[in-house]
């Protein structure tokens, strides 16, 4: 049996003047999922996310979790979930235990249980050795890791993420990702915004936004099987100059550049192939050879964003249940 959605969008929308930031989001969120929600920057994935938060009152539609109204009840609803923004918003002039303690008494926590959550999320985030010292004097990893552990506080059993990795090192953004996948596993619902492709990859169900509108929904491995064209990659020099002279080929839809190599988005890659042994149209590029690759997020989102409908077989939207 399905879980229940925990969340539930229904043409949400938000507008500034004129603009439409957000545009009739209509889907559902399973408890239990990290849902990824994917997109480049100004894309509209903070705005959605400090609607479904409580924090900007929706112009159209309308969203609930756990069947309440996220602007009507969001005093009731805020109490539900925790929330990380973009930037370090904790205070920088107390130590981190007397952060994480602070924000249990704001979330009213009672006594005999914060003290001992407060040392299960200082072990869990590594931040035991750093227990007394200011907040502001914290790498920006450690600040990560103690805003995530401040939005924990409650244990909330629905946790909001936006862009939680950006501008990490690799090591703290693989602990920030551990820590996620635990929350998991112990049946957190998570909702993490981000504009890293291969971010998509840790998540169970990924929903694509351009432009405030959502393009597709599905699990990571449905998104990848949407992809039908075959995949080319070429090994030509020199690179760059290959590089634009391939876009403007017959039949090249677009052109990326991958660990050197130049992965070439067409409708029919072995038609490009078989024409290009007749005859290779570029006498000042070296052609040293070719292979067929499987996409990646990356190749799915370009095409799904870039409009590369040729190459996609969109796997059926997810209809949003009524909350």
């Amino acid at each position: 049996m399905d879980a229940p959605p925990i969340i539930v969008l229904d043409r949400l929308g938000k507008s500034y003047g004129h603009v439409k930031a957000v545009e009739a989001l209509s889907f559902a969120i399973p408890k239990g999922e990290i849902f990824g929600f994917l997109g480049a920057n100004g894309a509209g994935k903070t705005t959605t996310m400090r609607m479904l938060c409580g924090l900007t009152c929706p112009t159209s539609g309308h969203a609930t979790i756990d069947g309440r109204d996220v602007w009507r009840d969001r005093q009731f609803v805020r109490a539900r979930f925790g929330y990380m923004a973009q930037k370090f918003s904790l205070y920088p002039d107390l130590t981190v235990l007397e952060n994480l303690r602070f924000f249990g008494g704001a979330y009213h926590v009672s006594g005999a249980l914060l003290g001992p959550r407060v040392e299960r999320l200082l072990q869990q985030t590594d931040l035991v050795p750093k227990r007394n010292e200011l907040a502001g004097s914290l790498s920006g990893g450690m600040k990560q890791l103690l805003a995530l552990g401040c939005a924990l506080v409650h244990a909330p059993p629905l946790l909001f993420l936006d862009e939680p990795t950006s501008g990490l090192d690799p090591v703290h953004r693989q602990q920030m990702w551990n820590l996620l996948y635990d929350l998991s596993h112990e049946g957190m619902t998570i909702f993490v915004t981000t504009h890293y492709m291969d971010e998509a990859e840790r998540c169970t169900e990924v929903g694509f936004l351009q432009h405030g509108r959502l393009l597709a929904q599905a699990p990571p491995r449905e998104l990848k099987e949407s992809f039908k064209a075959r995949l080319l990659e070429l090994d030509v020099e020199p690179t760059m100059p290959a590089l634009r002279r391939l876009r403007e080929s017959p039949g090249v839809l677009g052109v990326s550049l991958r660990s050197g190599s130049l992965r070439v988005y067409a409708a029919d890659g072995e038609a490009l192939v078989a024409g290009w042994r007749e005859r290779w149209p570029f006498p000042d590029l070296q052609w040293l050879g070719h292979r067929w690759v499987e996409p990646d997020m990356e190749d799915v989102f370009t095409a799904y964003s870039q409009g590369y409908h040729a190459l996609l077989n969109p796997p059926a939207p997810a209809s949003a249940p009524a909350a």
